[in-house]
């Protein structure tokens, strides 16, 4: 729990000082094994801290709020709103002079250093995973290295950081660095630093945990989505999903199937291509992640100029059979959740050669599509075409998503307008800042 933040708000609504204080002695007696003076003394110390900094008039220290919340613009779900978000954060960011950032929607960034590729990525745990770490280090690790391997990298270290809140038993990060340190190990890449803090120091009680994995890799030849053409060909590997697909399975009381999401098939395929020599003829790789196949396609598809088609059939053919009757049994829309399978797109007769070598070594692979001229994406369904969009959010894939739903609550242009005022409001700060400092150190 937030105490800061529900003190913010408590007083933001008018509540007296004695009545939030009151609240907030509860809430921490509710969680925290302490006297009432004890927990009376937390809440004072907490209020005190809240009233002092709620008036600041320096623009370079307060924001101005956009008046939209992460919840209702679907940030995290892996949606239109989403997506949209990530747009505005790569215009903040800026012209960065490397050679793939934000703005290419990539999962990694790339620059050139003495004629080599370094590629950085950077991914956050599934936050539903807080209560089963050693799911959520292994998943977000396998996740990190995946986004080094299909810009056609080899991976060559990781680096981790966990925040746990201040109740949290220490187990957990033990828990979740095993996780992680078990895909290092698997795949022989070293996980080599790190960083360990609590959430919102005493501000937050509870047992809540989230934290990220990042790797760096080395490439001499890339693979980004940018780079896809009319003409190509689309391989896929079977996908079981991840951290996603665990968290359907644990909370629908489905919990065997976690199992078959343990594993480093995805990466051993790409290890596969790139032992062969593949990297430099295939023109983009990317992982089903972002909003399953239909939120990758549309990436792909704005990024490369082009089109993307794909067949039902083959799509459903490399869904884990254990995870697809799962996903089918729950109506869990298949094709707008993570799924963790590779996809490859290169002229035919390198798609071919790599669908050949990936079978003799045992993993699963079609051909499941073709790259178009024209924008956007379809799938071909019972002979017909019909549109591959992605959804407001994700598809729902546990009990709580499936009561949000998959649509905007507030009208979306509405919320775009907003999201707009606030990023160039930071666009503008940023450009104060710079000038502030600048100016200082004439």
């Amino acid at each position: 729990m937030d105490l800061e933040g529900y003190a913010r708000r408590a007083l933001r609504r008018g509540e007296s000082y004695n009545t939030v204080l009151k609240k907030l002695t509860d809430r921490i007696i509710e969680i925290k094994d302490i006297s009432p003076s004890e927990a009376q003394a937390l809440a004072k110390a907490i209020l005190g801290e809240v009233e002092t900094t709620s008036h600041l008039e320096d623009d370079l220290i307060s924001f101005a709020p956009s008046g939209i919340t992460m919840g209702e613009f679907g940030v995290g779900s892996r949606g239109e709103g989403d997506f949209y978000t990530h747009k505005k954060i790569a215009e903040i960011i800026g012209d960065t002079g490397a050679f793939i950032d934000s703005r290419q929607l990539d999962d990694s960034g790339v620059v050139s250093v003495n004629g080599k590729y370094v590629v950085v990525t950077v991914d956050g745990m599934h936050s539903r995973l807080s209560d089963f770490p050693f799911l959520a280090g292994f998943h977000v690790t396998r996740a990190a290295l995946r986004d080094i391997y299909v810009m056609g990298a080899r991976p060559v270290a990781l680096f981790s950081d966990v925040h746990l809140a201040d109740d949290g038993d220490i187990a957990k990060i033990f828990d979740y660095t095993a996780g992680a340190a078990a895909v290092s190990e698997l795949v022989n890449v070293p996980l080599i630093t790190g960083s360990t803090l609590r959430i919102g120091g005493d501000m937050v009680i509870g047992d809540r945990m989230t934290g990220c994995v990042g790797a760096v890799g080395i490439a001499d030849n890339l693979t980004p989505r940018k780079d896809a053409r009319p003409g190509d060909l689309i391989l896929m590997t079977e996908g079981a999903g991840g951290g996603t697909i665990s968290t359907t399975a644990l909370y629908f009381g489905r919990s065997h199937i976690v199992r078959e999401t343990l594993n480093v098939r995805f990466l051993r395929a790409c290890l596969v291509l790139l032992d062969a020599g593949f990297a430099p003829k295939i023109h983009a790789m990317t992982d089903v992640t972002n909003g399953g196949i239909r939120g990758d396609a549309a990436e792909i598809s704005k990024v490369s100029g082009a089109k993307l088609v794909f067949e039902e059939e083959k799509l459903r053919s490399l869904v884990n059979p254990a995870v697809l009757g799962m996903l089918d049994e729950l109506s869990v829309d298949y094709l707008g959740v993570s799924l963790d399978a590779l996809l490859v797109i290169a002229p035919p007769e390198v798609v071919m050669h790599a669908l050949q070598l990936l079978r003799e070594h045992g993993i699963a692979a079609d051909i499941v599509g073709r790259v178009e001229r024209g924008a956007g994406a379809q799938l071909i369904r019972d002979d017909k075409r019909i549109d591959l969009t992605p959804k407001f959010r994700e598809s729902a894939y546990t009990p709580i998503k499936k009561v949000v739903g998959e649509s905007a609550s507030l009208d979306v242009s509405e919320m775009r307008a907003k999201v707009d005022r606030a990023a160039e409001s930071a666009v503008q700060k940023k450009m104060d800042a710079i000038k502030f400092i600048l100016e200082r150190n004439k």
